[in-house]
């Protein structure tokens, strides 16, 4: 030490630093240091205070500063869809009530709209990337780099044409442009995004793995949904997806699997061996009875596990504090183990696990010095997380998205004291209640 304090941007100081790696820790009295986007340090606040001089120095008090969540699989416009059609079977919600809407009203300002919308959400919930899986994905793209918010847009293949596109060579012509387009860009990637197995064919699956190859991009795909998914894929292929997805060359590391509610011990090995990511959406699968994903035989079998919200169309909201805390108590109750999906491996996959999921582990999801500075502070004082004894087990089991106070990505303030930097309220809402009257008649 030469006694010369080091210049940065920001030091956030709070009462506890849950860094998620290592898993379960809780730093009390800590600081994190960020200059120029990225996380300098994470040390104690005293020491902090001699080490860094700050442009900007915040003290967060009673708060946790914790790992921005990663949502892992969302429809991000459907956010407009929100309880359009609810109470009913996945398949009869699909072609008898969501797949008829989109195709009336989707183009660019619904898909601006809809995102715009998700992503006041998101910051207000705590949540600051999202793995987003729609049509538009340009139109994605640009509305989340517009306002500093982390994503990987999914290029759509699907087997019918759509306003995005009207074959299948167009769904391809457009992904590989856009994939190009989104090459170098510091906050937003891609990934493929082949619907499901029962809207691709075989022929299109191959034209992904080799560009997923090709272009070093993950795979983001429903997967194991529903029993009736199982049935209609022996019936049409004679084996399940998954086989189906190996013979194809798509069981491999850059595979997000969603959803995954059907699922025998051998497809849980191979999933662990093969290095895919599942990604648990459970109170999606909830709500339209889809099933149970085995998320804790899942982790104990070591398979990558994150969370996701899914569509508000079928959740309906983007809560990851709320998507958390169910994870974890089904987990326990399908499982028949108290154990199963601890706090601190329920929080480790909505952070960590997210990151990973995405490709993203080297820069996101824990604070480590060198990852890039996509936090968020919740405040613990409220009435609600009292009395405080296990700062990660209250973050999980007891603590409402509301009591996210800040958010920051890339360093960047875009919630600051519960309010939104680059987002009006009156907007936003001026906005959704433009769209109501036009989606509720059809």
């Amino acid at each position: 030490m030469n006694g010369i304090a080091t210049p940065i941007d920001l030091l956030l100081s709070a009462r506890w630093v849950v860094p998620v790696e290592p898993r379960g820790a809780a730093l009390e009295d800590h600081a994190v240091a960020v200059h120029q986007g990225a996380i300098v340090a994470l040390l104690p606040q005293a020491e902090a205070q001699v080490r860094y001089r700050a442009t900007q120095h915040i003290a967060l008090g009673e708060h946790a500063l914790l790992p921005g969540l990663v949502n892992a699989h969302t429809h991000n416009p459907m956010t407009l869809l929100r309880g359009l059609a609810d109470d009913l079977p996945l398949m009869t919600w699909l072609r008898e009530h969501i797949w008829p809407v989109e195709a009336r009203v989707l183009g660019p300002e619904f898909v601006r709209d809809g995102t715009e919308l998700a992503i006041a959400e998101m910051l207000r919930g705590g949540t600051t990337c999202a793995n987003e899986n729609y049509f538009f994905p340009d139109v994605s793209a640009a509305t989340y780099r517009a306002h500093g918010f982390r994503a990987v847009v999914g290029l759509p293949i699907i087997e019918f044409p759509s306003a995005w596109a009207r074959d299948s060579d167009e769904y391809f012509a457009r992904a590989c442009e856009l994939a190009d387009a989104l090459r170098d860009d510091a906050l937003i990637s891609a990934a493929f995004a082949p619907h499901a197995p029962y809207t691709v064919g075989d022929t299109s699956f191959a034209r992904v793995r080799l560009l997923a190859d090709q272009l070093d991009l993950p795979v983001h795909l429903h997967l194991h949904e529903t029993a009736q998914e199982i049935s209609d894929s022996l019936r049409e292929h004679g084996q399940r997806p998954l086989a189906r997805l190996q013979r194809m060359g798509l069981l491999n590391d850059r595979l997000i699997a969603v959803h995954m509610t059907q699922l025998t011990e051998a497809e849980i090995a191979q999933c662990a061996q093969a290095g895919v990511s599942v990604v648990h959406c459970p109170e999606s699968n909830l709500k339209l009875a889809s099933g149970f994903c085995p998320a804790e035989a899942l982790r104990r079998g070591g398979v990558n596990l994150a969370l996701g919200t899914d569509g508000c169309a079928s959740n309906n909201d983007l809560d990851m504090f709320g998507e958390m805390r169910s994870a974890a108590l089904l987990a326990k109750g399908v499982s028949g183990d108290a154990s199963a999906m601890d706090a601190a491996s329920t929080l480790h996959a909505a952070t960590l696990g997210g990151a990973r999921a995405l490709g993203l582990d080297a820069r996101i999801g824990s604070i480590v010095p060198g990852k890039r500075a996509d936090l968020i502070a919740v405040r613990m004082d409220a009435l609600e997380t009292q009395p405080l004894y296990h700062i990660v087990s209250q973050l999980v089991y007891a603590t409402p998205r509301s009591q996210v106070s800040d958010a920051w990505i890339d360093g960047r303030a875009l919630l600051r004291d519960g309010a939104l930097t680059t987002l009006e309220r009156d907007v936003l809402l001026r906005r959704a209640r433009h769209w109501r009257p036009r989606l509720a008649t059809i």
